[in-house]
């Protein structure tokens, strides 16, 4: 089940809202899991079980690592590590693995079955992970109720697709939260406006994109590009608005995962911004306990070339996804070598256009998962090629909706808005502006096909 849905937002999400508020509260973390368990089991009901074993061996280890009547708690903070990856290897990598081998001339004509990848697994086993690596450490107290442990880990609004709760940074709300009529109001504004973002411009872009890339031209290529990079920004930060407004909707503050990476001006700050829950799990996770920045420059160097390695494995299991990894890693490595003698000294305009550049071109990486493909549209873009009169007519169509989209990823109308936010014309106009972007979504899904968020690969 996907949240751009008319299942989802007029049959599933109205029986949630009202099973949850009309139930006691000690027993709405039951009922927010059962639900949870029906959302997942909706889409992939041969995996559900997979993620019940997991709830239930990671709140085992729980108690292990808390114990202070031995001195293994080490041991078994490791074997938790082991189990979880070795879970995501074997369901995300197994298919990766097997086409390898299959690639190689000695091994060709070799039978390795392929497995299909679990929809969310990527968010979860970091969560479950996140919940034992905070226990060991002290960051957060045991949770001895499973009802409480299970929510966490497959909370409806954050489970397909983030962002990723470390467990440290709900725990307290998992055991007592007060939901309030402004904090279901604020939900609602949030999710309208991620729904609005998926529907009204990712999807419009990801049509745009596929036309584009198709069609002949050095200017069709350019754009289209552009197309898919204002597109994953739009999907990825429509889900994660929509899930941040849902965890309000029933009591929970989420934290933010994006905050308009595409007005950064170096690619240190673009991570920063983008896809904040997942830097900050690398971050406190493996970059800190690898020694961080803390020994010198070259083991700094070292320490971000592994974590990016890192991060382009879990992003998907396939090489382009392993050399955008490696991509990203050299231009920070760039960055922490060069900032002060030169990039610091570069206009801001230039430092602006030449990061969305690398960014725009880091996504054609992420995109084509086949070499040939990606070198035959880098190739276009540095060849001069003419467009046909039906490629133009495409783009002039599509014009409006690029600068639409264009404006829409910078915070020029939210920081306007929140400044005058007191102002009740203010709160009326984004009032009716929410109610028109609903009623636009609606009309749209009816005539969409299925429409799935990018990171659902992931």
């Amino acid at each position: 089940m996907v949240f751009s849905s008319l299942v989802f937002l007029f049959a599933f999400l109205p029986l949630t809202i009202l099973l949850y508020y009309l139930t006691p509260r000690p027993v709405r973390n039951l009922v927010l899991f059962l639900l949870s368990l029906v959302f997942y089991g909706w889409g992939e009901p041969g995996y559900l079980i997979l993620m019940v074993v997991t709830i239930l061996v990671n709140y085992l280890f729980g108690f292990l690592v808390s114990s202070q009547r031995n001195g293994r708690q080490k041991f078994f903070l490791v074997l938790a590590i082991i189990v979880d990856l070795g879970i995501l290897g074997t369901f995300k990598y197994a298919g990766f693995l097997a086409r390898s081998l299959r690639a190689m001339p000695f091994l060709h004509g070799l039978h390795i079955p392929e497995i299909a990848l679990p929809i969310g697994i990527s968010f979860y086993i970091f969560q479950t992970m996140s919940y034992v690596i905070d226990v060991y450490c002290g960051e957060a107290e045991l949770n001895r109720s499973l009802i409480n442990f299970g929510t966490y880990v497959s909370m409806f609004p954050q489970l397909i697709a983030g962002p990723i709760v470390r467990y440290r940074d709900v725990a307290a709300q998992l055991k007592s939260r007060r939901e309030s009529l402004s904090m279901f109001s604020s939900g609602v504004l949030y999710f309208i406006c991620g729904l609005g973002k998926k529907v009204l411009l990712a999807n419009q872009l990801g049509a745009m994109w596929d036309t584009l890339q198709l069609q002949p031209g050095t200017l069709s290529a350019w754009l289209g590009m552009f197309a898919y990079t204002l597109q994953i920004y739009f999907d990825f930060s429509g889900y994660s608005d929509m899930a941040i407004g849902l965890g309000r909707m029933f009591g929970f503050h989420f934290l933010k995962n994006f905050d308009y990476p595409y007005i950064s001006c170096s690619v240190t700050e673009f991570w920063r911004r983008w896809h904040i829950s997942l830097s900050t799990w690398f971050r406190e996770y493996v970059y800190i306990p690898l020694g961080g920045n803390r020994f010198g420059l070259a083991q700094q160097l070292r320490n971000i070339l592994i974590v990016w390695l890192l991060t382009g494995l879990w992003h998907g299991a396939s090489w382009n996804f392993v050399f955008w990894g490696l991509y990203y890693a050299l231009l920070l490595m760039f960055e922490k070598v060069t900032e002060e003698r030169l990039l610091n000294r570069l206009p801001k305009v230039l430092r602006h256009a030449v990061l969305l550049l690398l960014v725009s071109v880091g996504w054609m990486l992420f995109y084509f998962d086949q070499l040939p493909d990606l070198l035959s549209f880098l190739l276009r873009l540095l060849h001069p090629e003419s467009m046909t009169v039906q490629a133009w007519n495409r783009i002039l169509a599509w014009l409006p909706l690029f600068a639409i989209s264009c404006f829409a990823a910078t915070p020029c109308l939210t920081n306007l808005f929140r400044r005058r936010i007191d102002c009740f014309p203010v709160r009326l106009t984004v009032s009716a502006g929410s109610i028109l972007i609903l009623l636009l979504c609606t009309a749209a899904l009816v005539t969409q096909s299925y429409n799935p968020f990018i990171y659902f690969r992931f």
